[in-house]
């Protein structure tokens, strides 16, 4: 049976490199992403052991039908909670549709983690919830971003003590800042030149596999990822 390892928001950013370094490691790679366009360009650049699916993680039949496919294809040993998308904006000026999107991420998750727990039926599986460094403090203009990593840090603290002493492993990653296009719409907050000086997403997704899917009879619970001070 193939080792099934599933990754949300897998077709950019941090998503594509856990994508890429998974495949490289032997793991089939299951890759969930709303963006049609580039899970077809991935497509062509991955070919053996990975499957894409598009569709939105919060929206529950899709994600319903997608578990229940994947599911058939062999053994899910893990989920990559990585989608998410922000909304940076000052207190007073969110509107209904920023607090829609951020909270996206936050009901994917829970929908995604409770069909693989069923799945699997909650044995031999690692949930790998990839949070923020704003689930650990508030920011000016992240309230209602950080609103959404707080509450999936409830979440995985949560899950935590419901299956702790059993085969379900499960792991909180607070990564800060990468060089992605996770700031395109909100340069007013992260210009380009500032995102530049963030974490390659590329080493993040190498200290997070290497942590977390090793052989070693040994557990990660939590994950904090920073850069580096710059050196004079």
């Amino acid at each position: 049976m193939k080792e099934i390892i599933i990754v949300s928001g897998g077709a950019s950013g941090l998503g594509y490199h856990l994508v890429k370094q998974l495949l490289e490691k032997g793991f089939t790679v299951c890759a969930i992403d709303f963006n049609k366009k580039k899970l077809e360009e991935l497509e062509k650049e991955f070919h053996e052991n990975y499957y894409s699916f598009c569709g939105d993680v919060s929206d529950q039949l899709f994600v319903e039908q997608t578990i229940s496919e994947i599911s058939k294809m062999g053994t899910i040993s893990g989920l990559i909670n990585n989608a998410g998308e922000p909304s940076f904006k000052m207190p007073k000026d969110y509107q209904k549709e920023d607090i829609t999107r951020c909270f996206k991420g936050l009901e994917g998750m829970i929908l995604l983690t409770s069909r693989v727990l069923q799945a699997t039926s909650e044995s031999n599986v690692k949930i790998i919830n990839v949070m923020s460094s704003a689930a650990l403090r508030g920011n000016q203009q992240e309230s209602v971003y950080c609103a959404t990593k707080w509450g999936e840090r409830g979440y995985t603290e949560s899950l935590k003590v419901a299956y702790k002493g059993t085969s379900v492993k499960v792991i909180g990653v607070y990564p800060g800042g990468m060089d992605t296009d996770f700031y395109q719409n909100s340069r007013d907050y992260v210009s380009l030149e500032k995102q530049h000086t963030f974490m390659n997403p590329k080493d993040v997704a190498e200290i997070m596999i290497t942590n977390i899917f090793n052989d070693l009879n040994l557990t990660v619970s939590d994950l904090m990822i920073e850069r580096n001070p710059k050196k004079d």
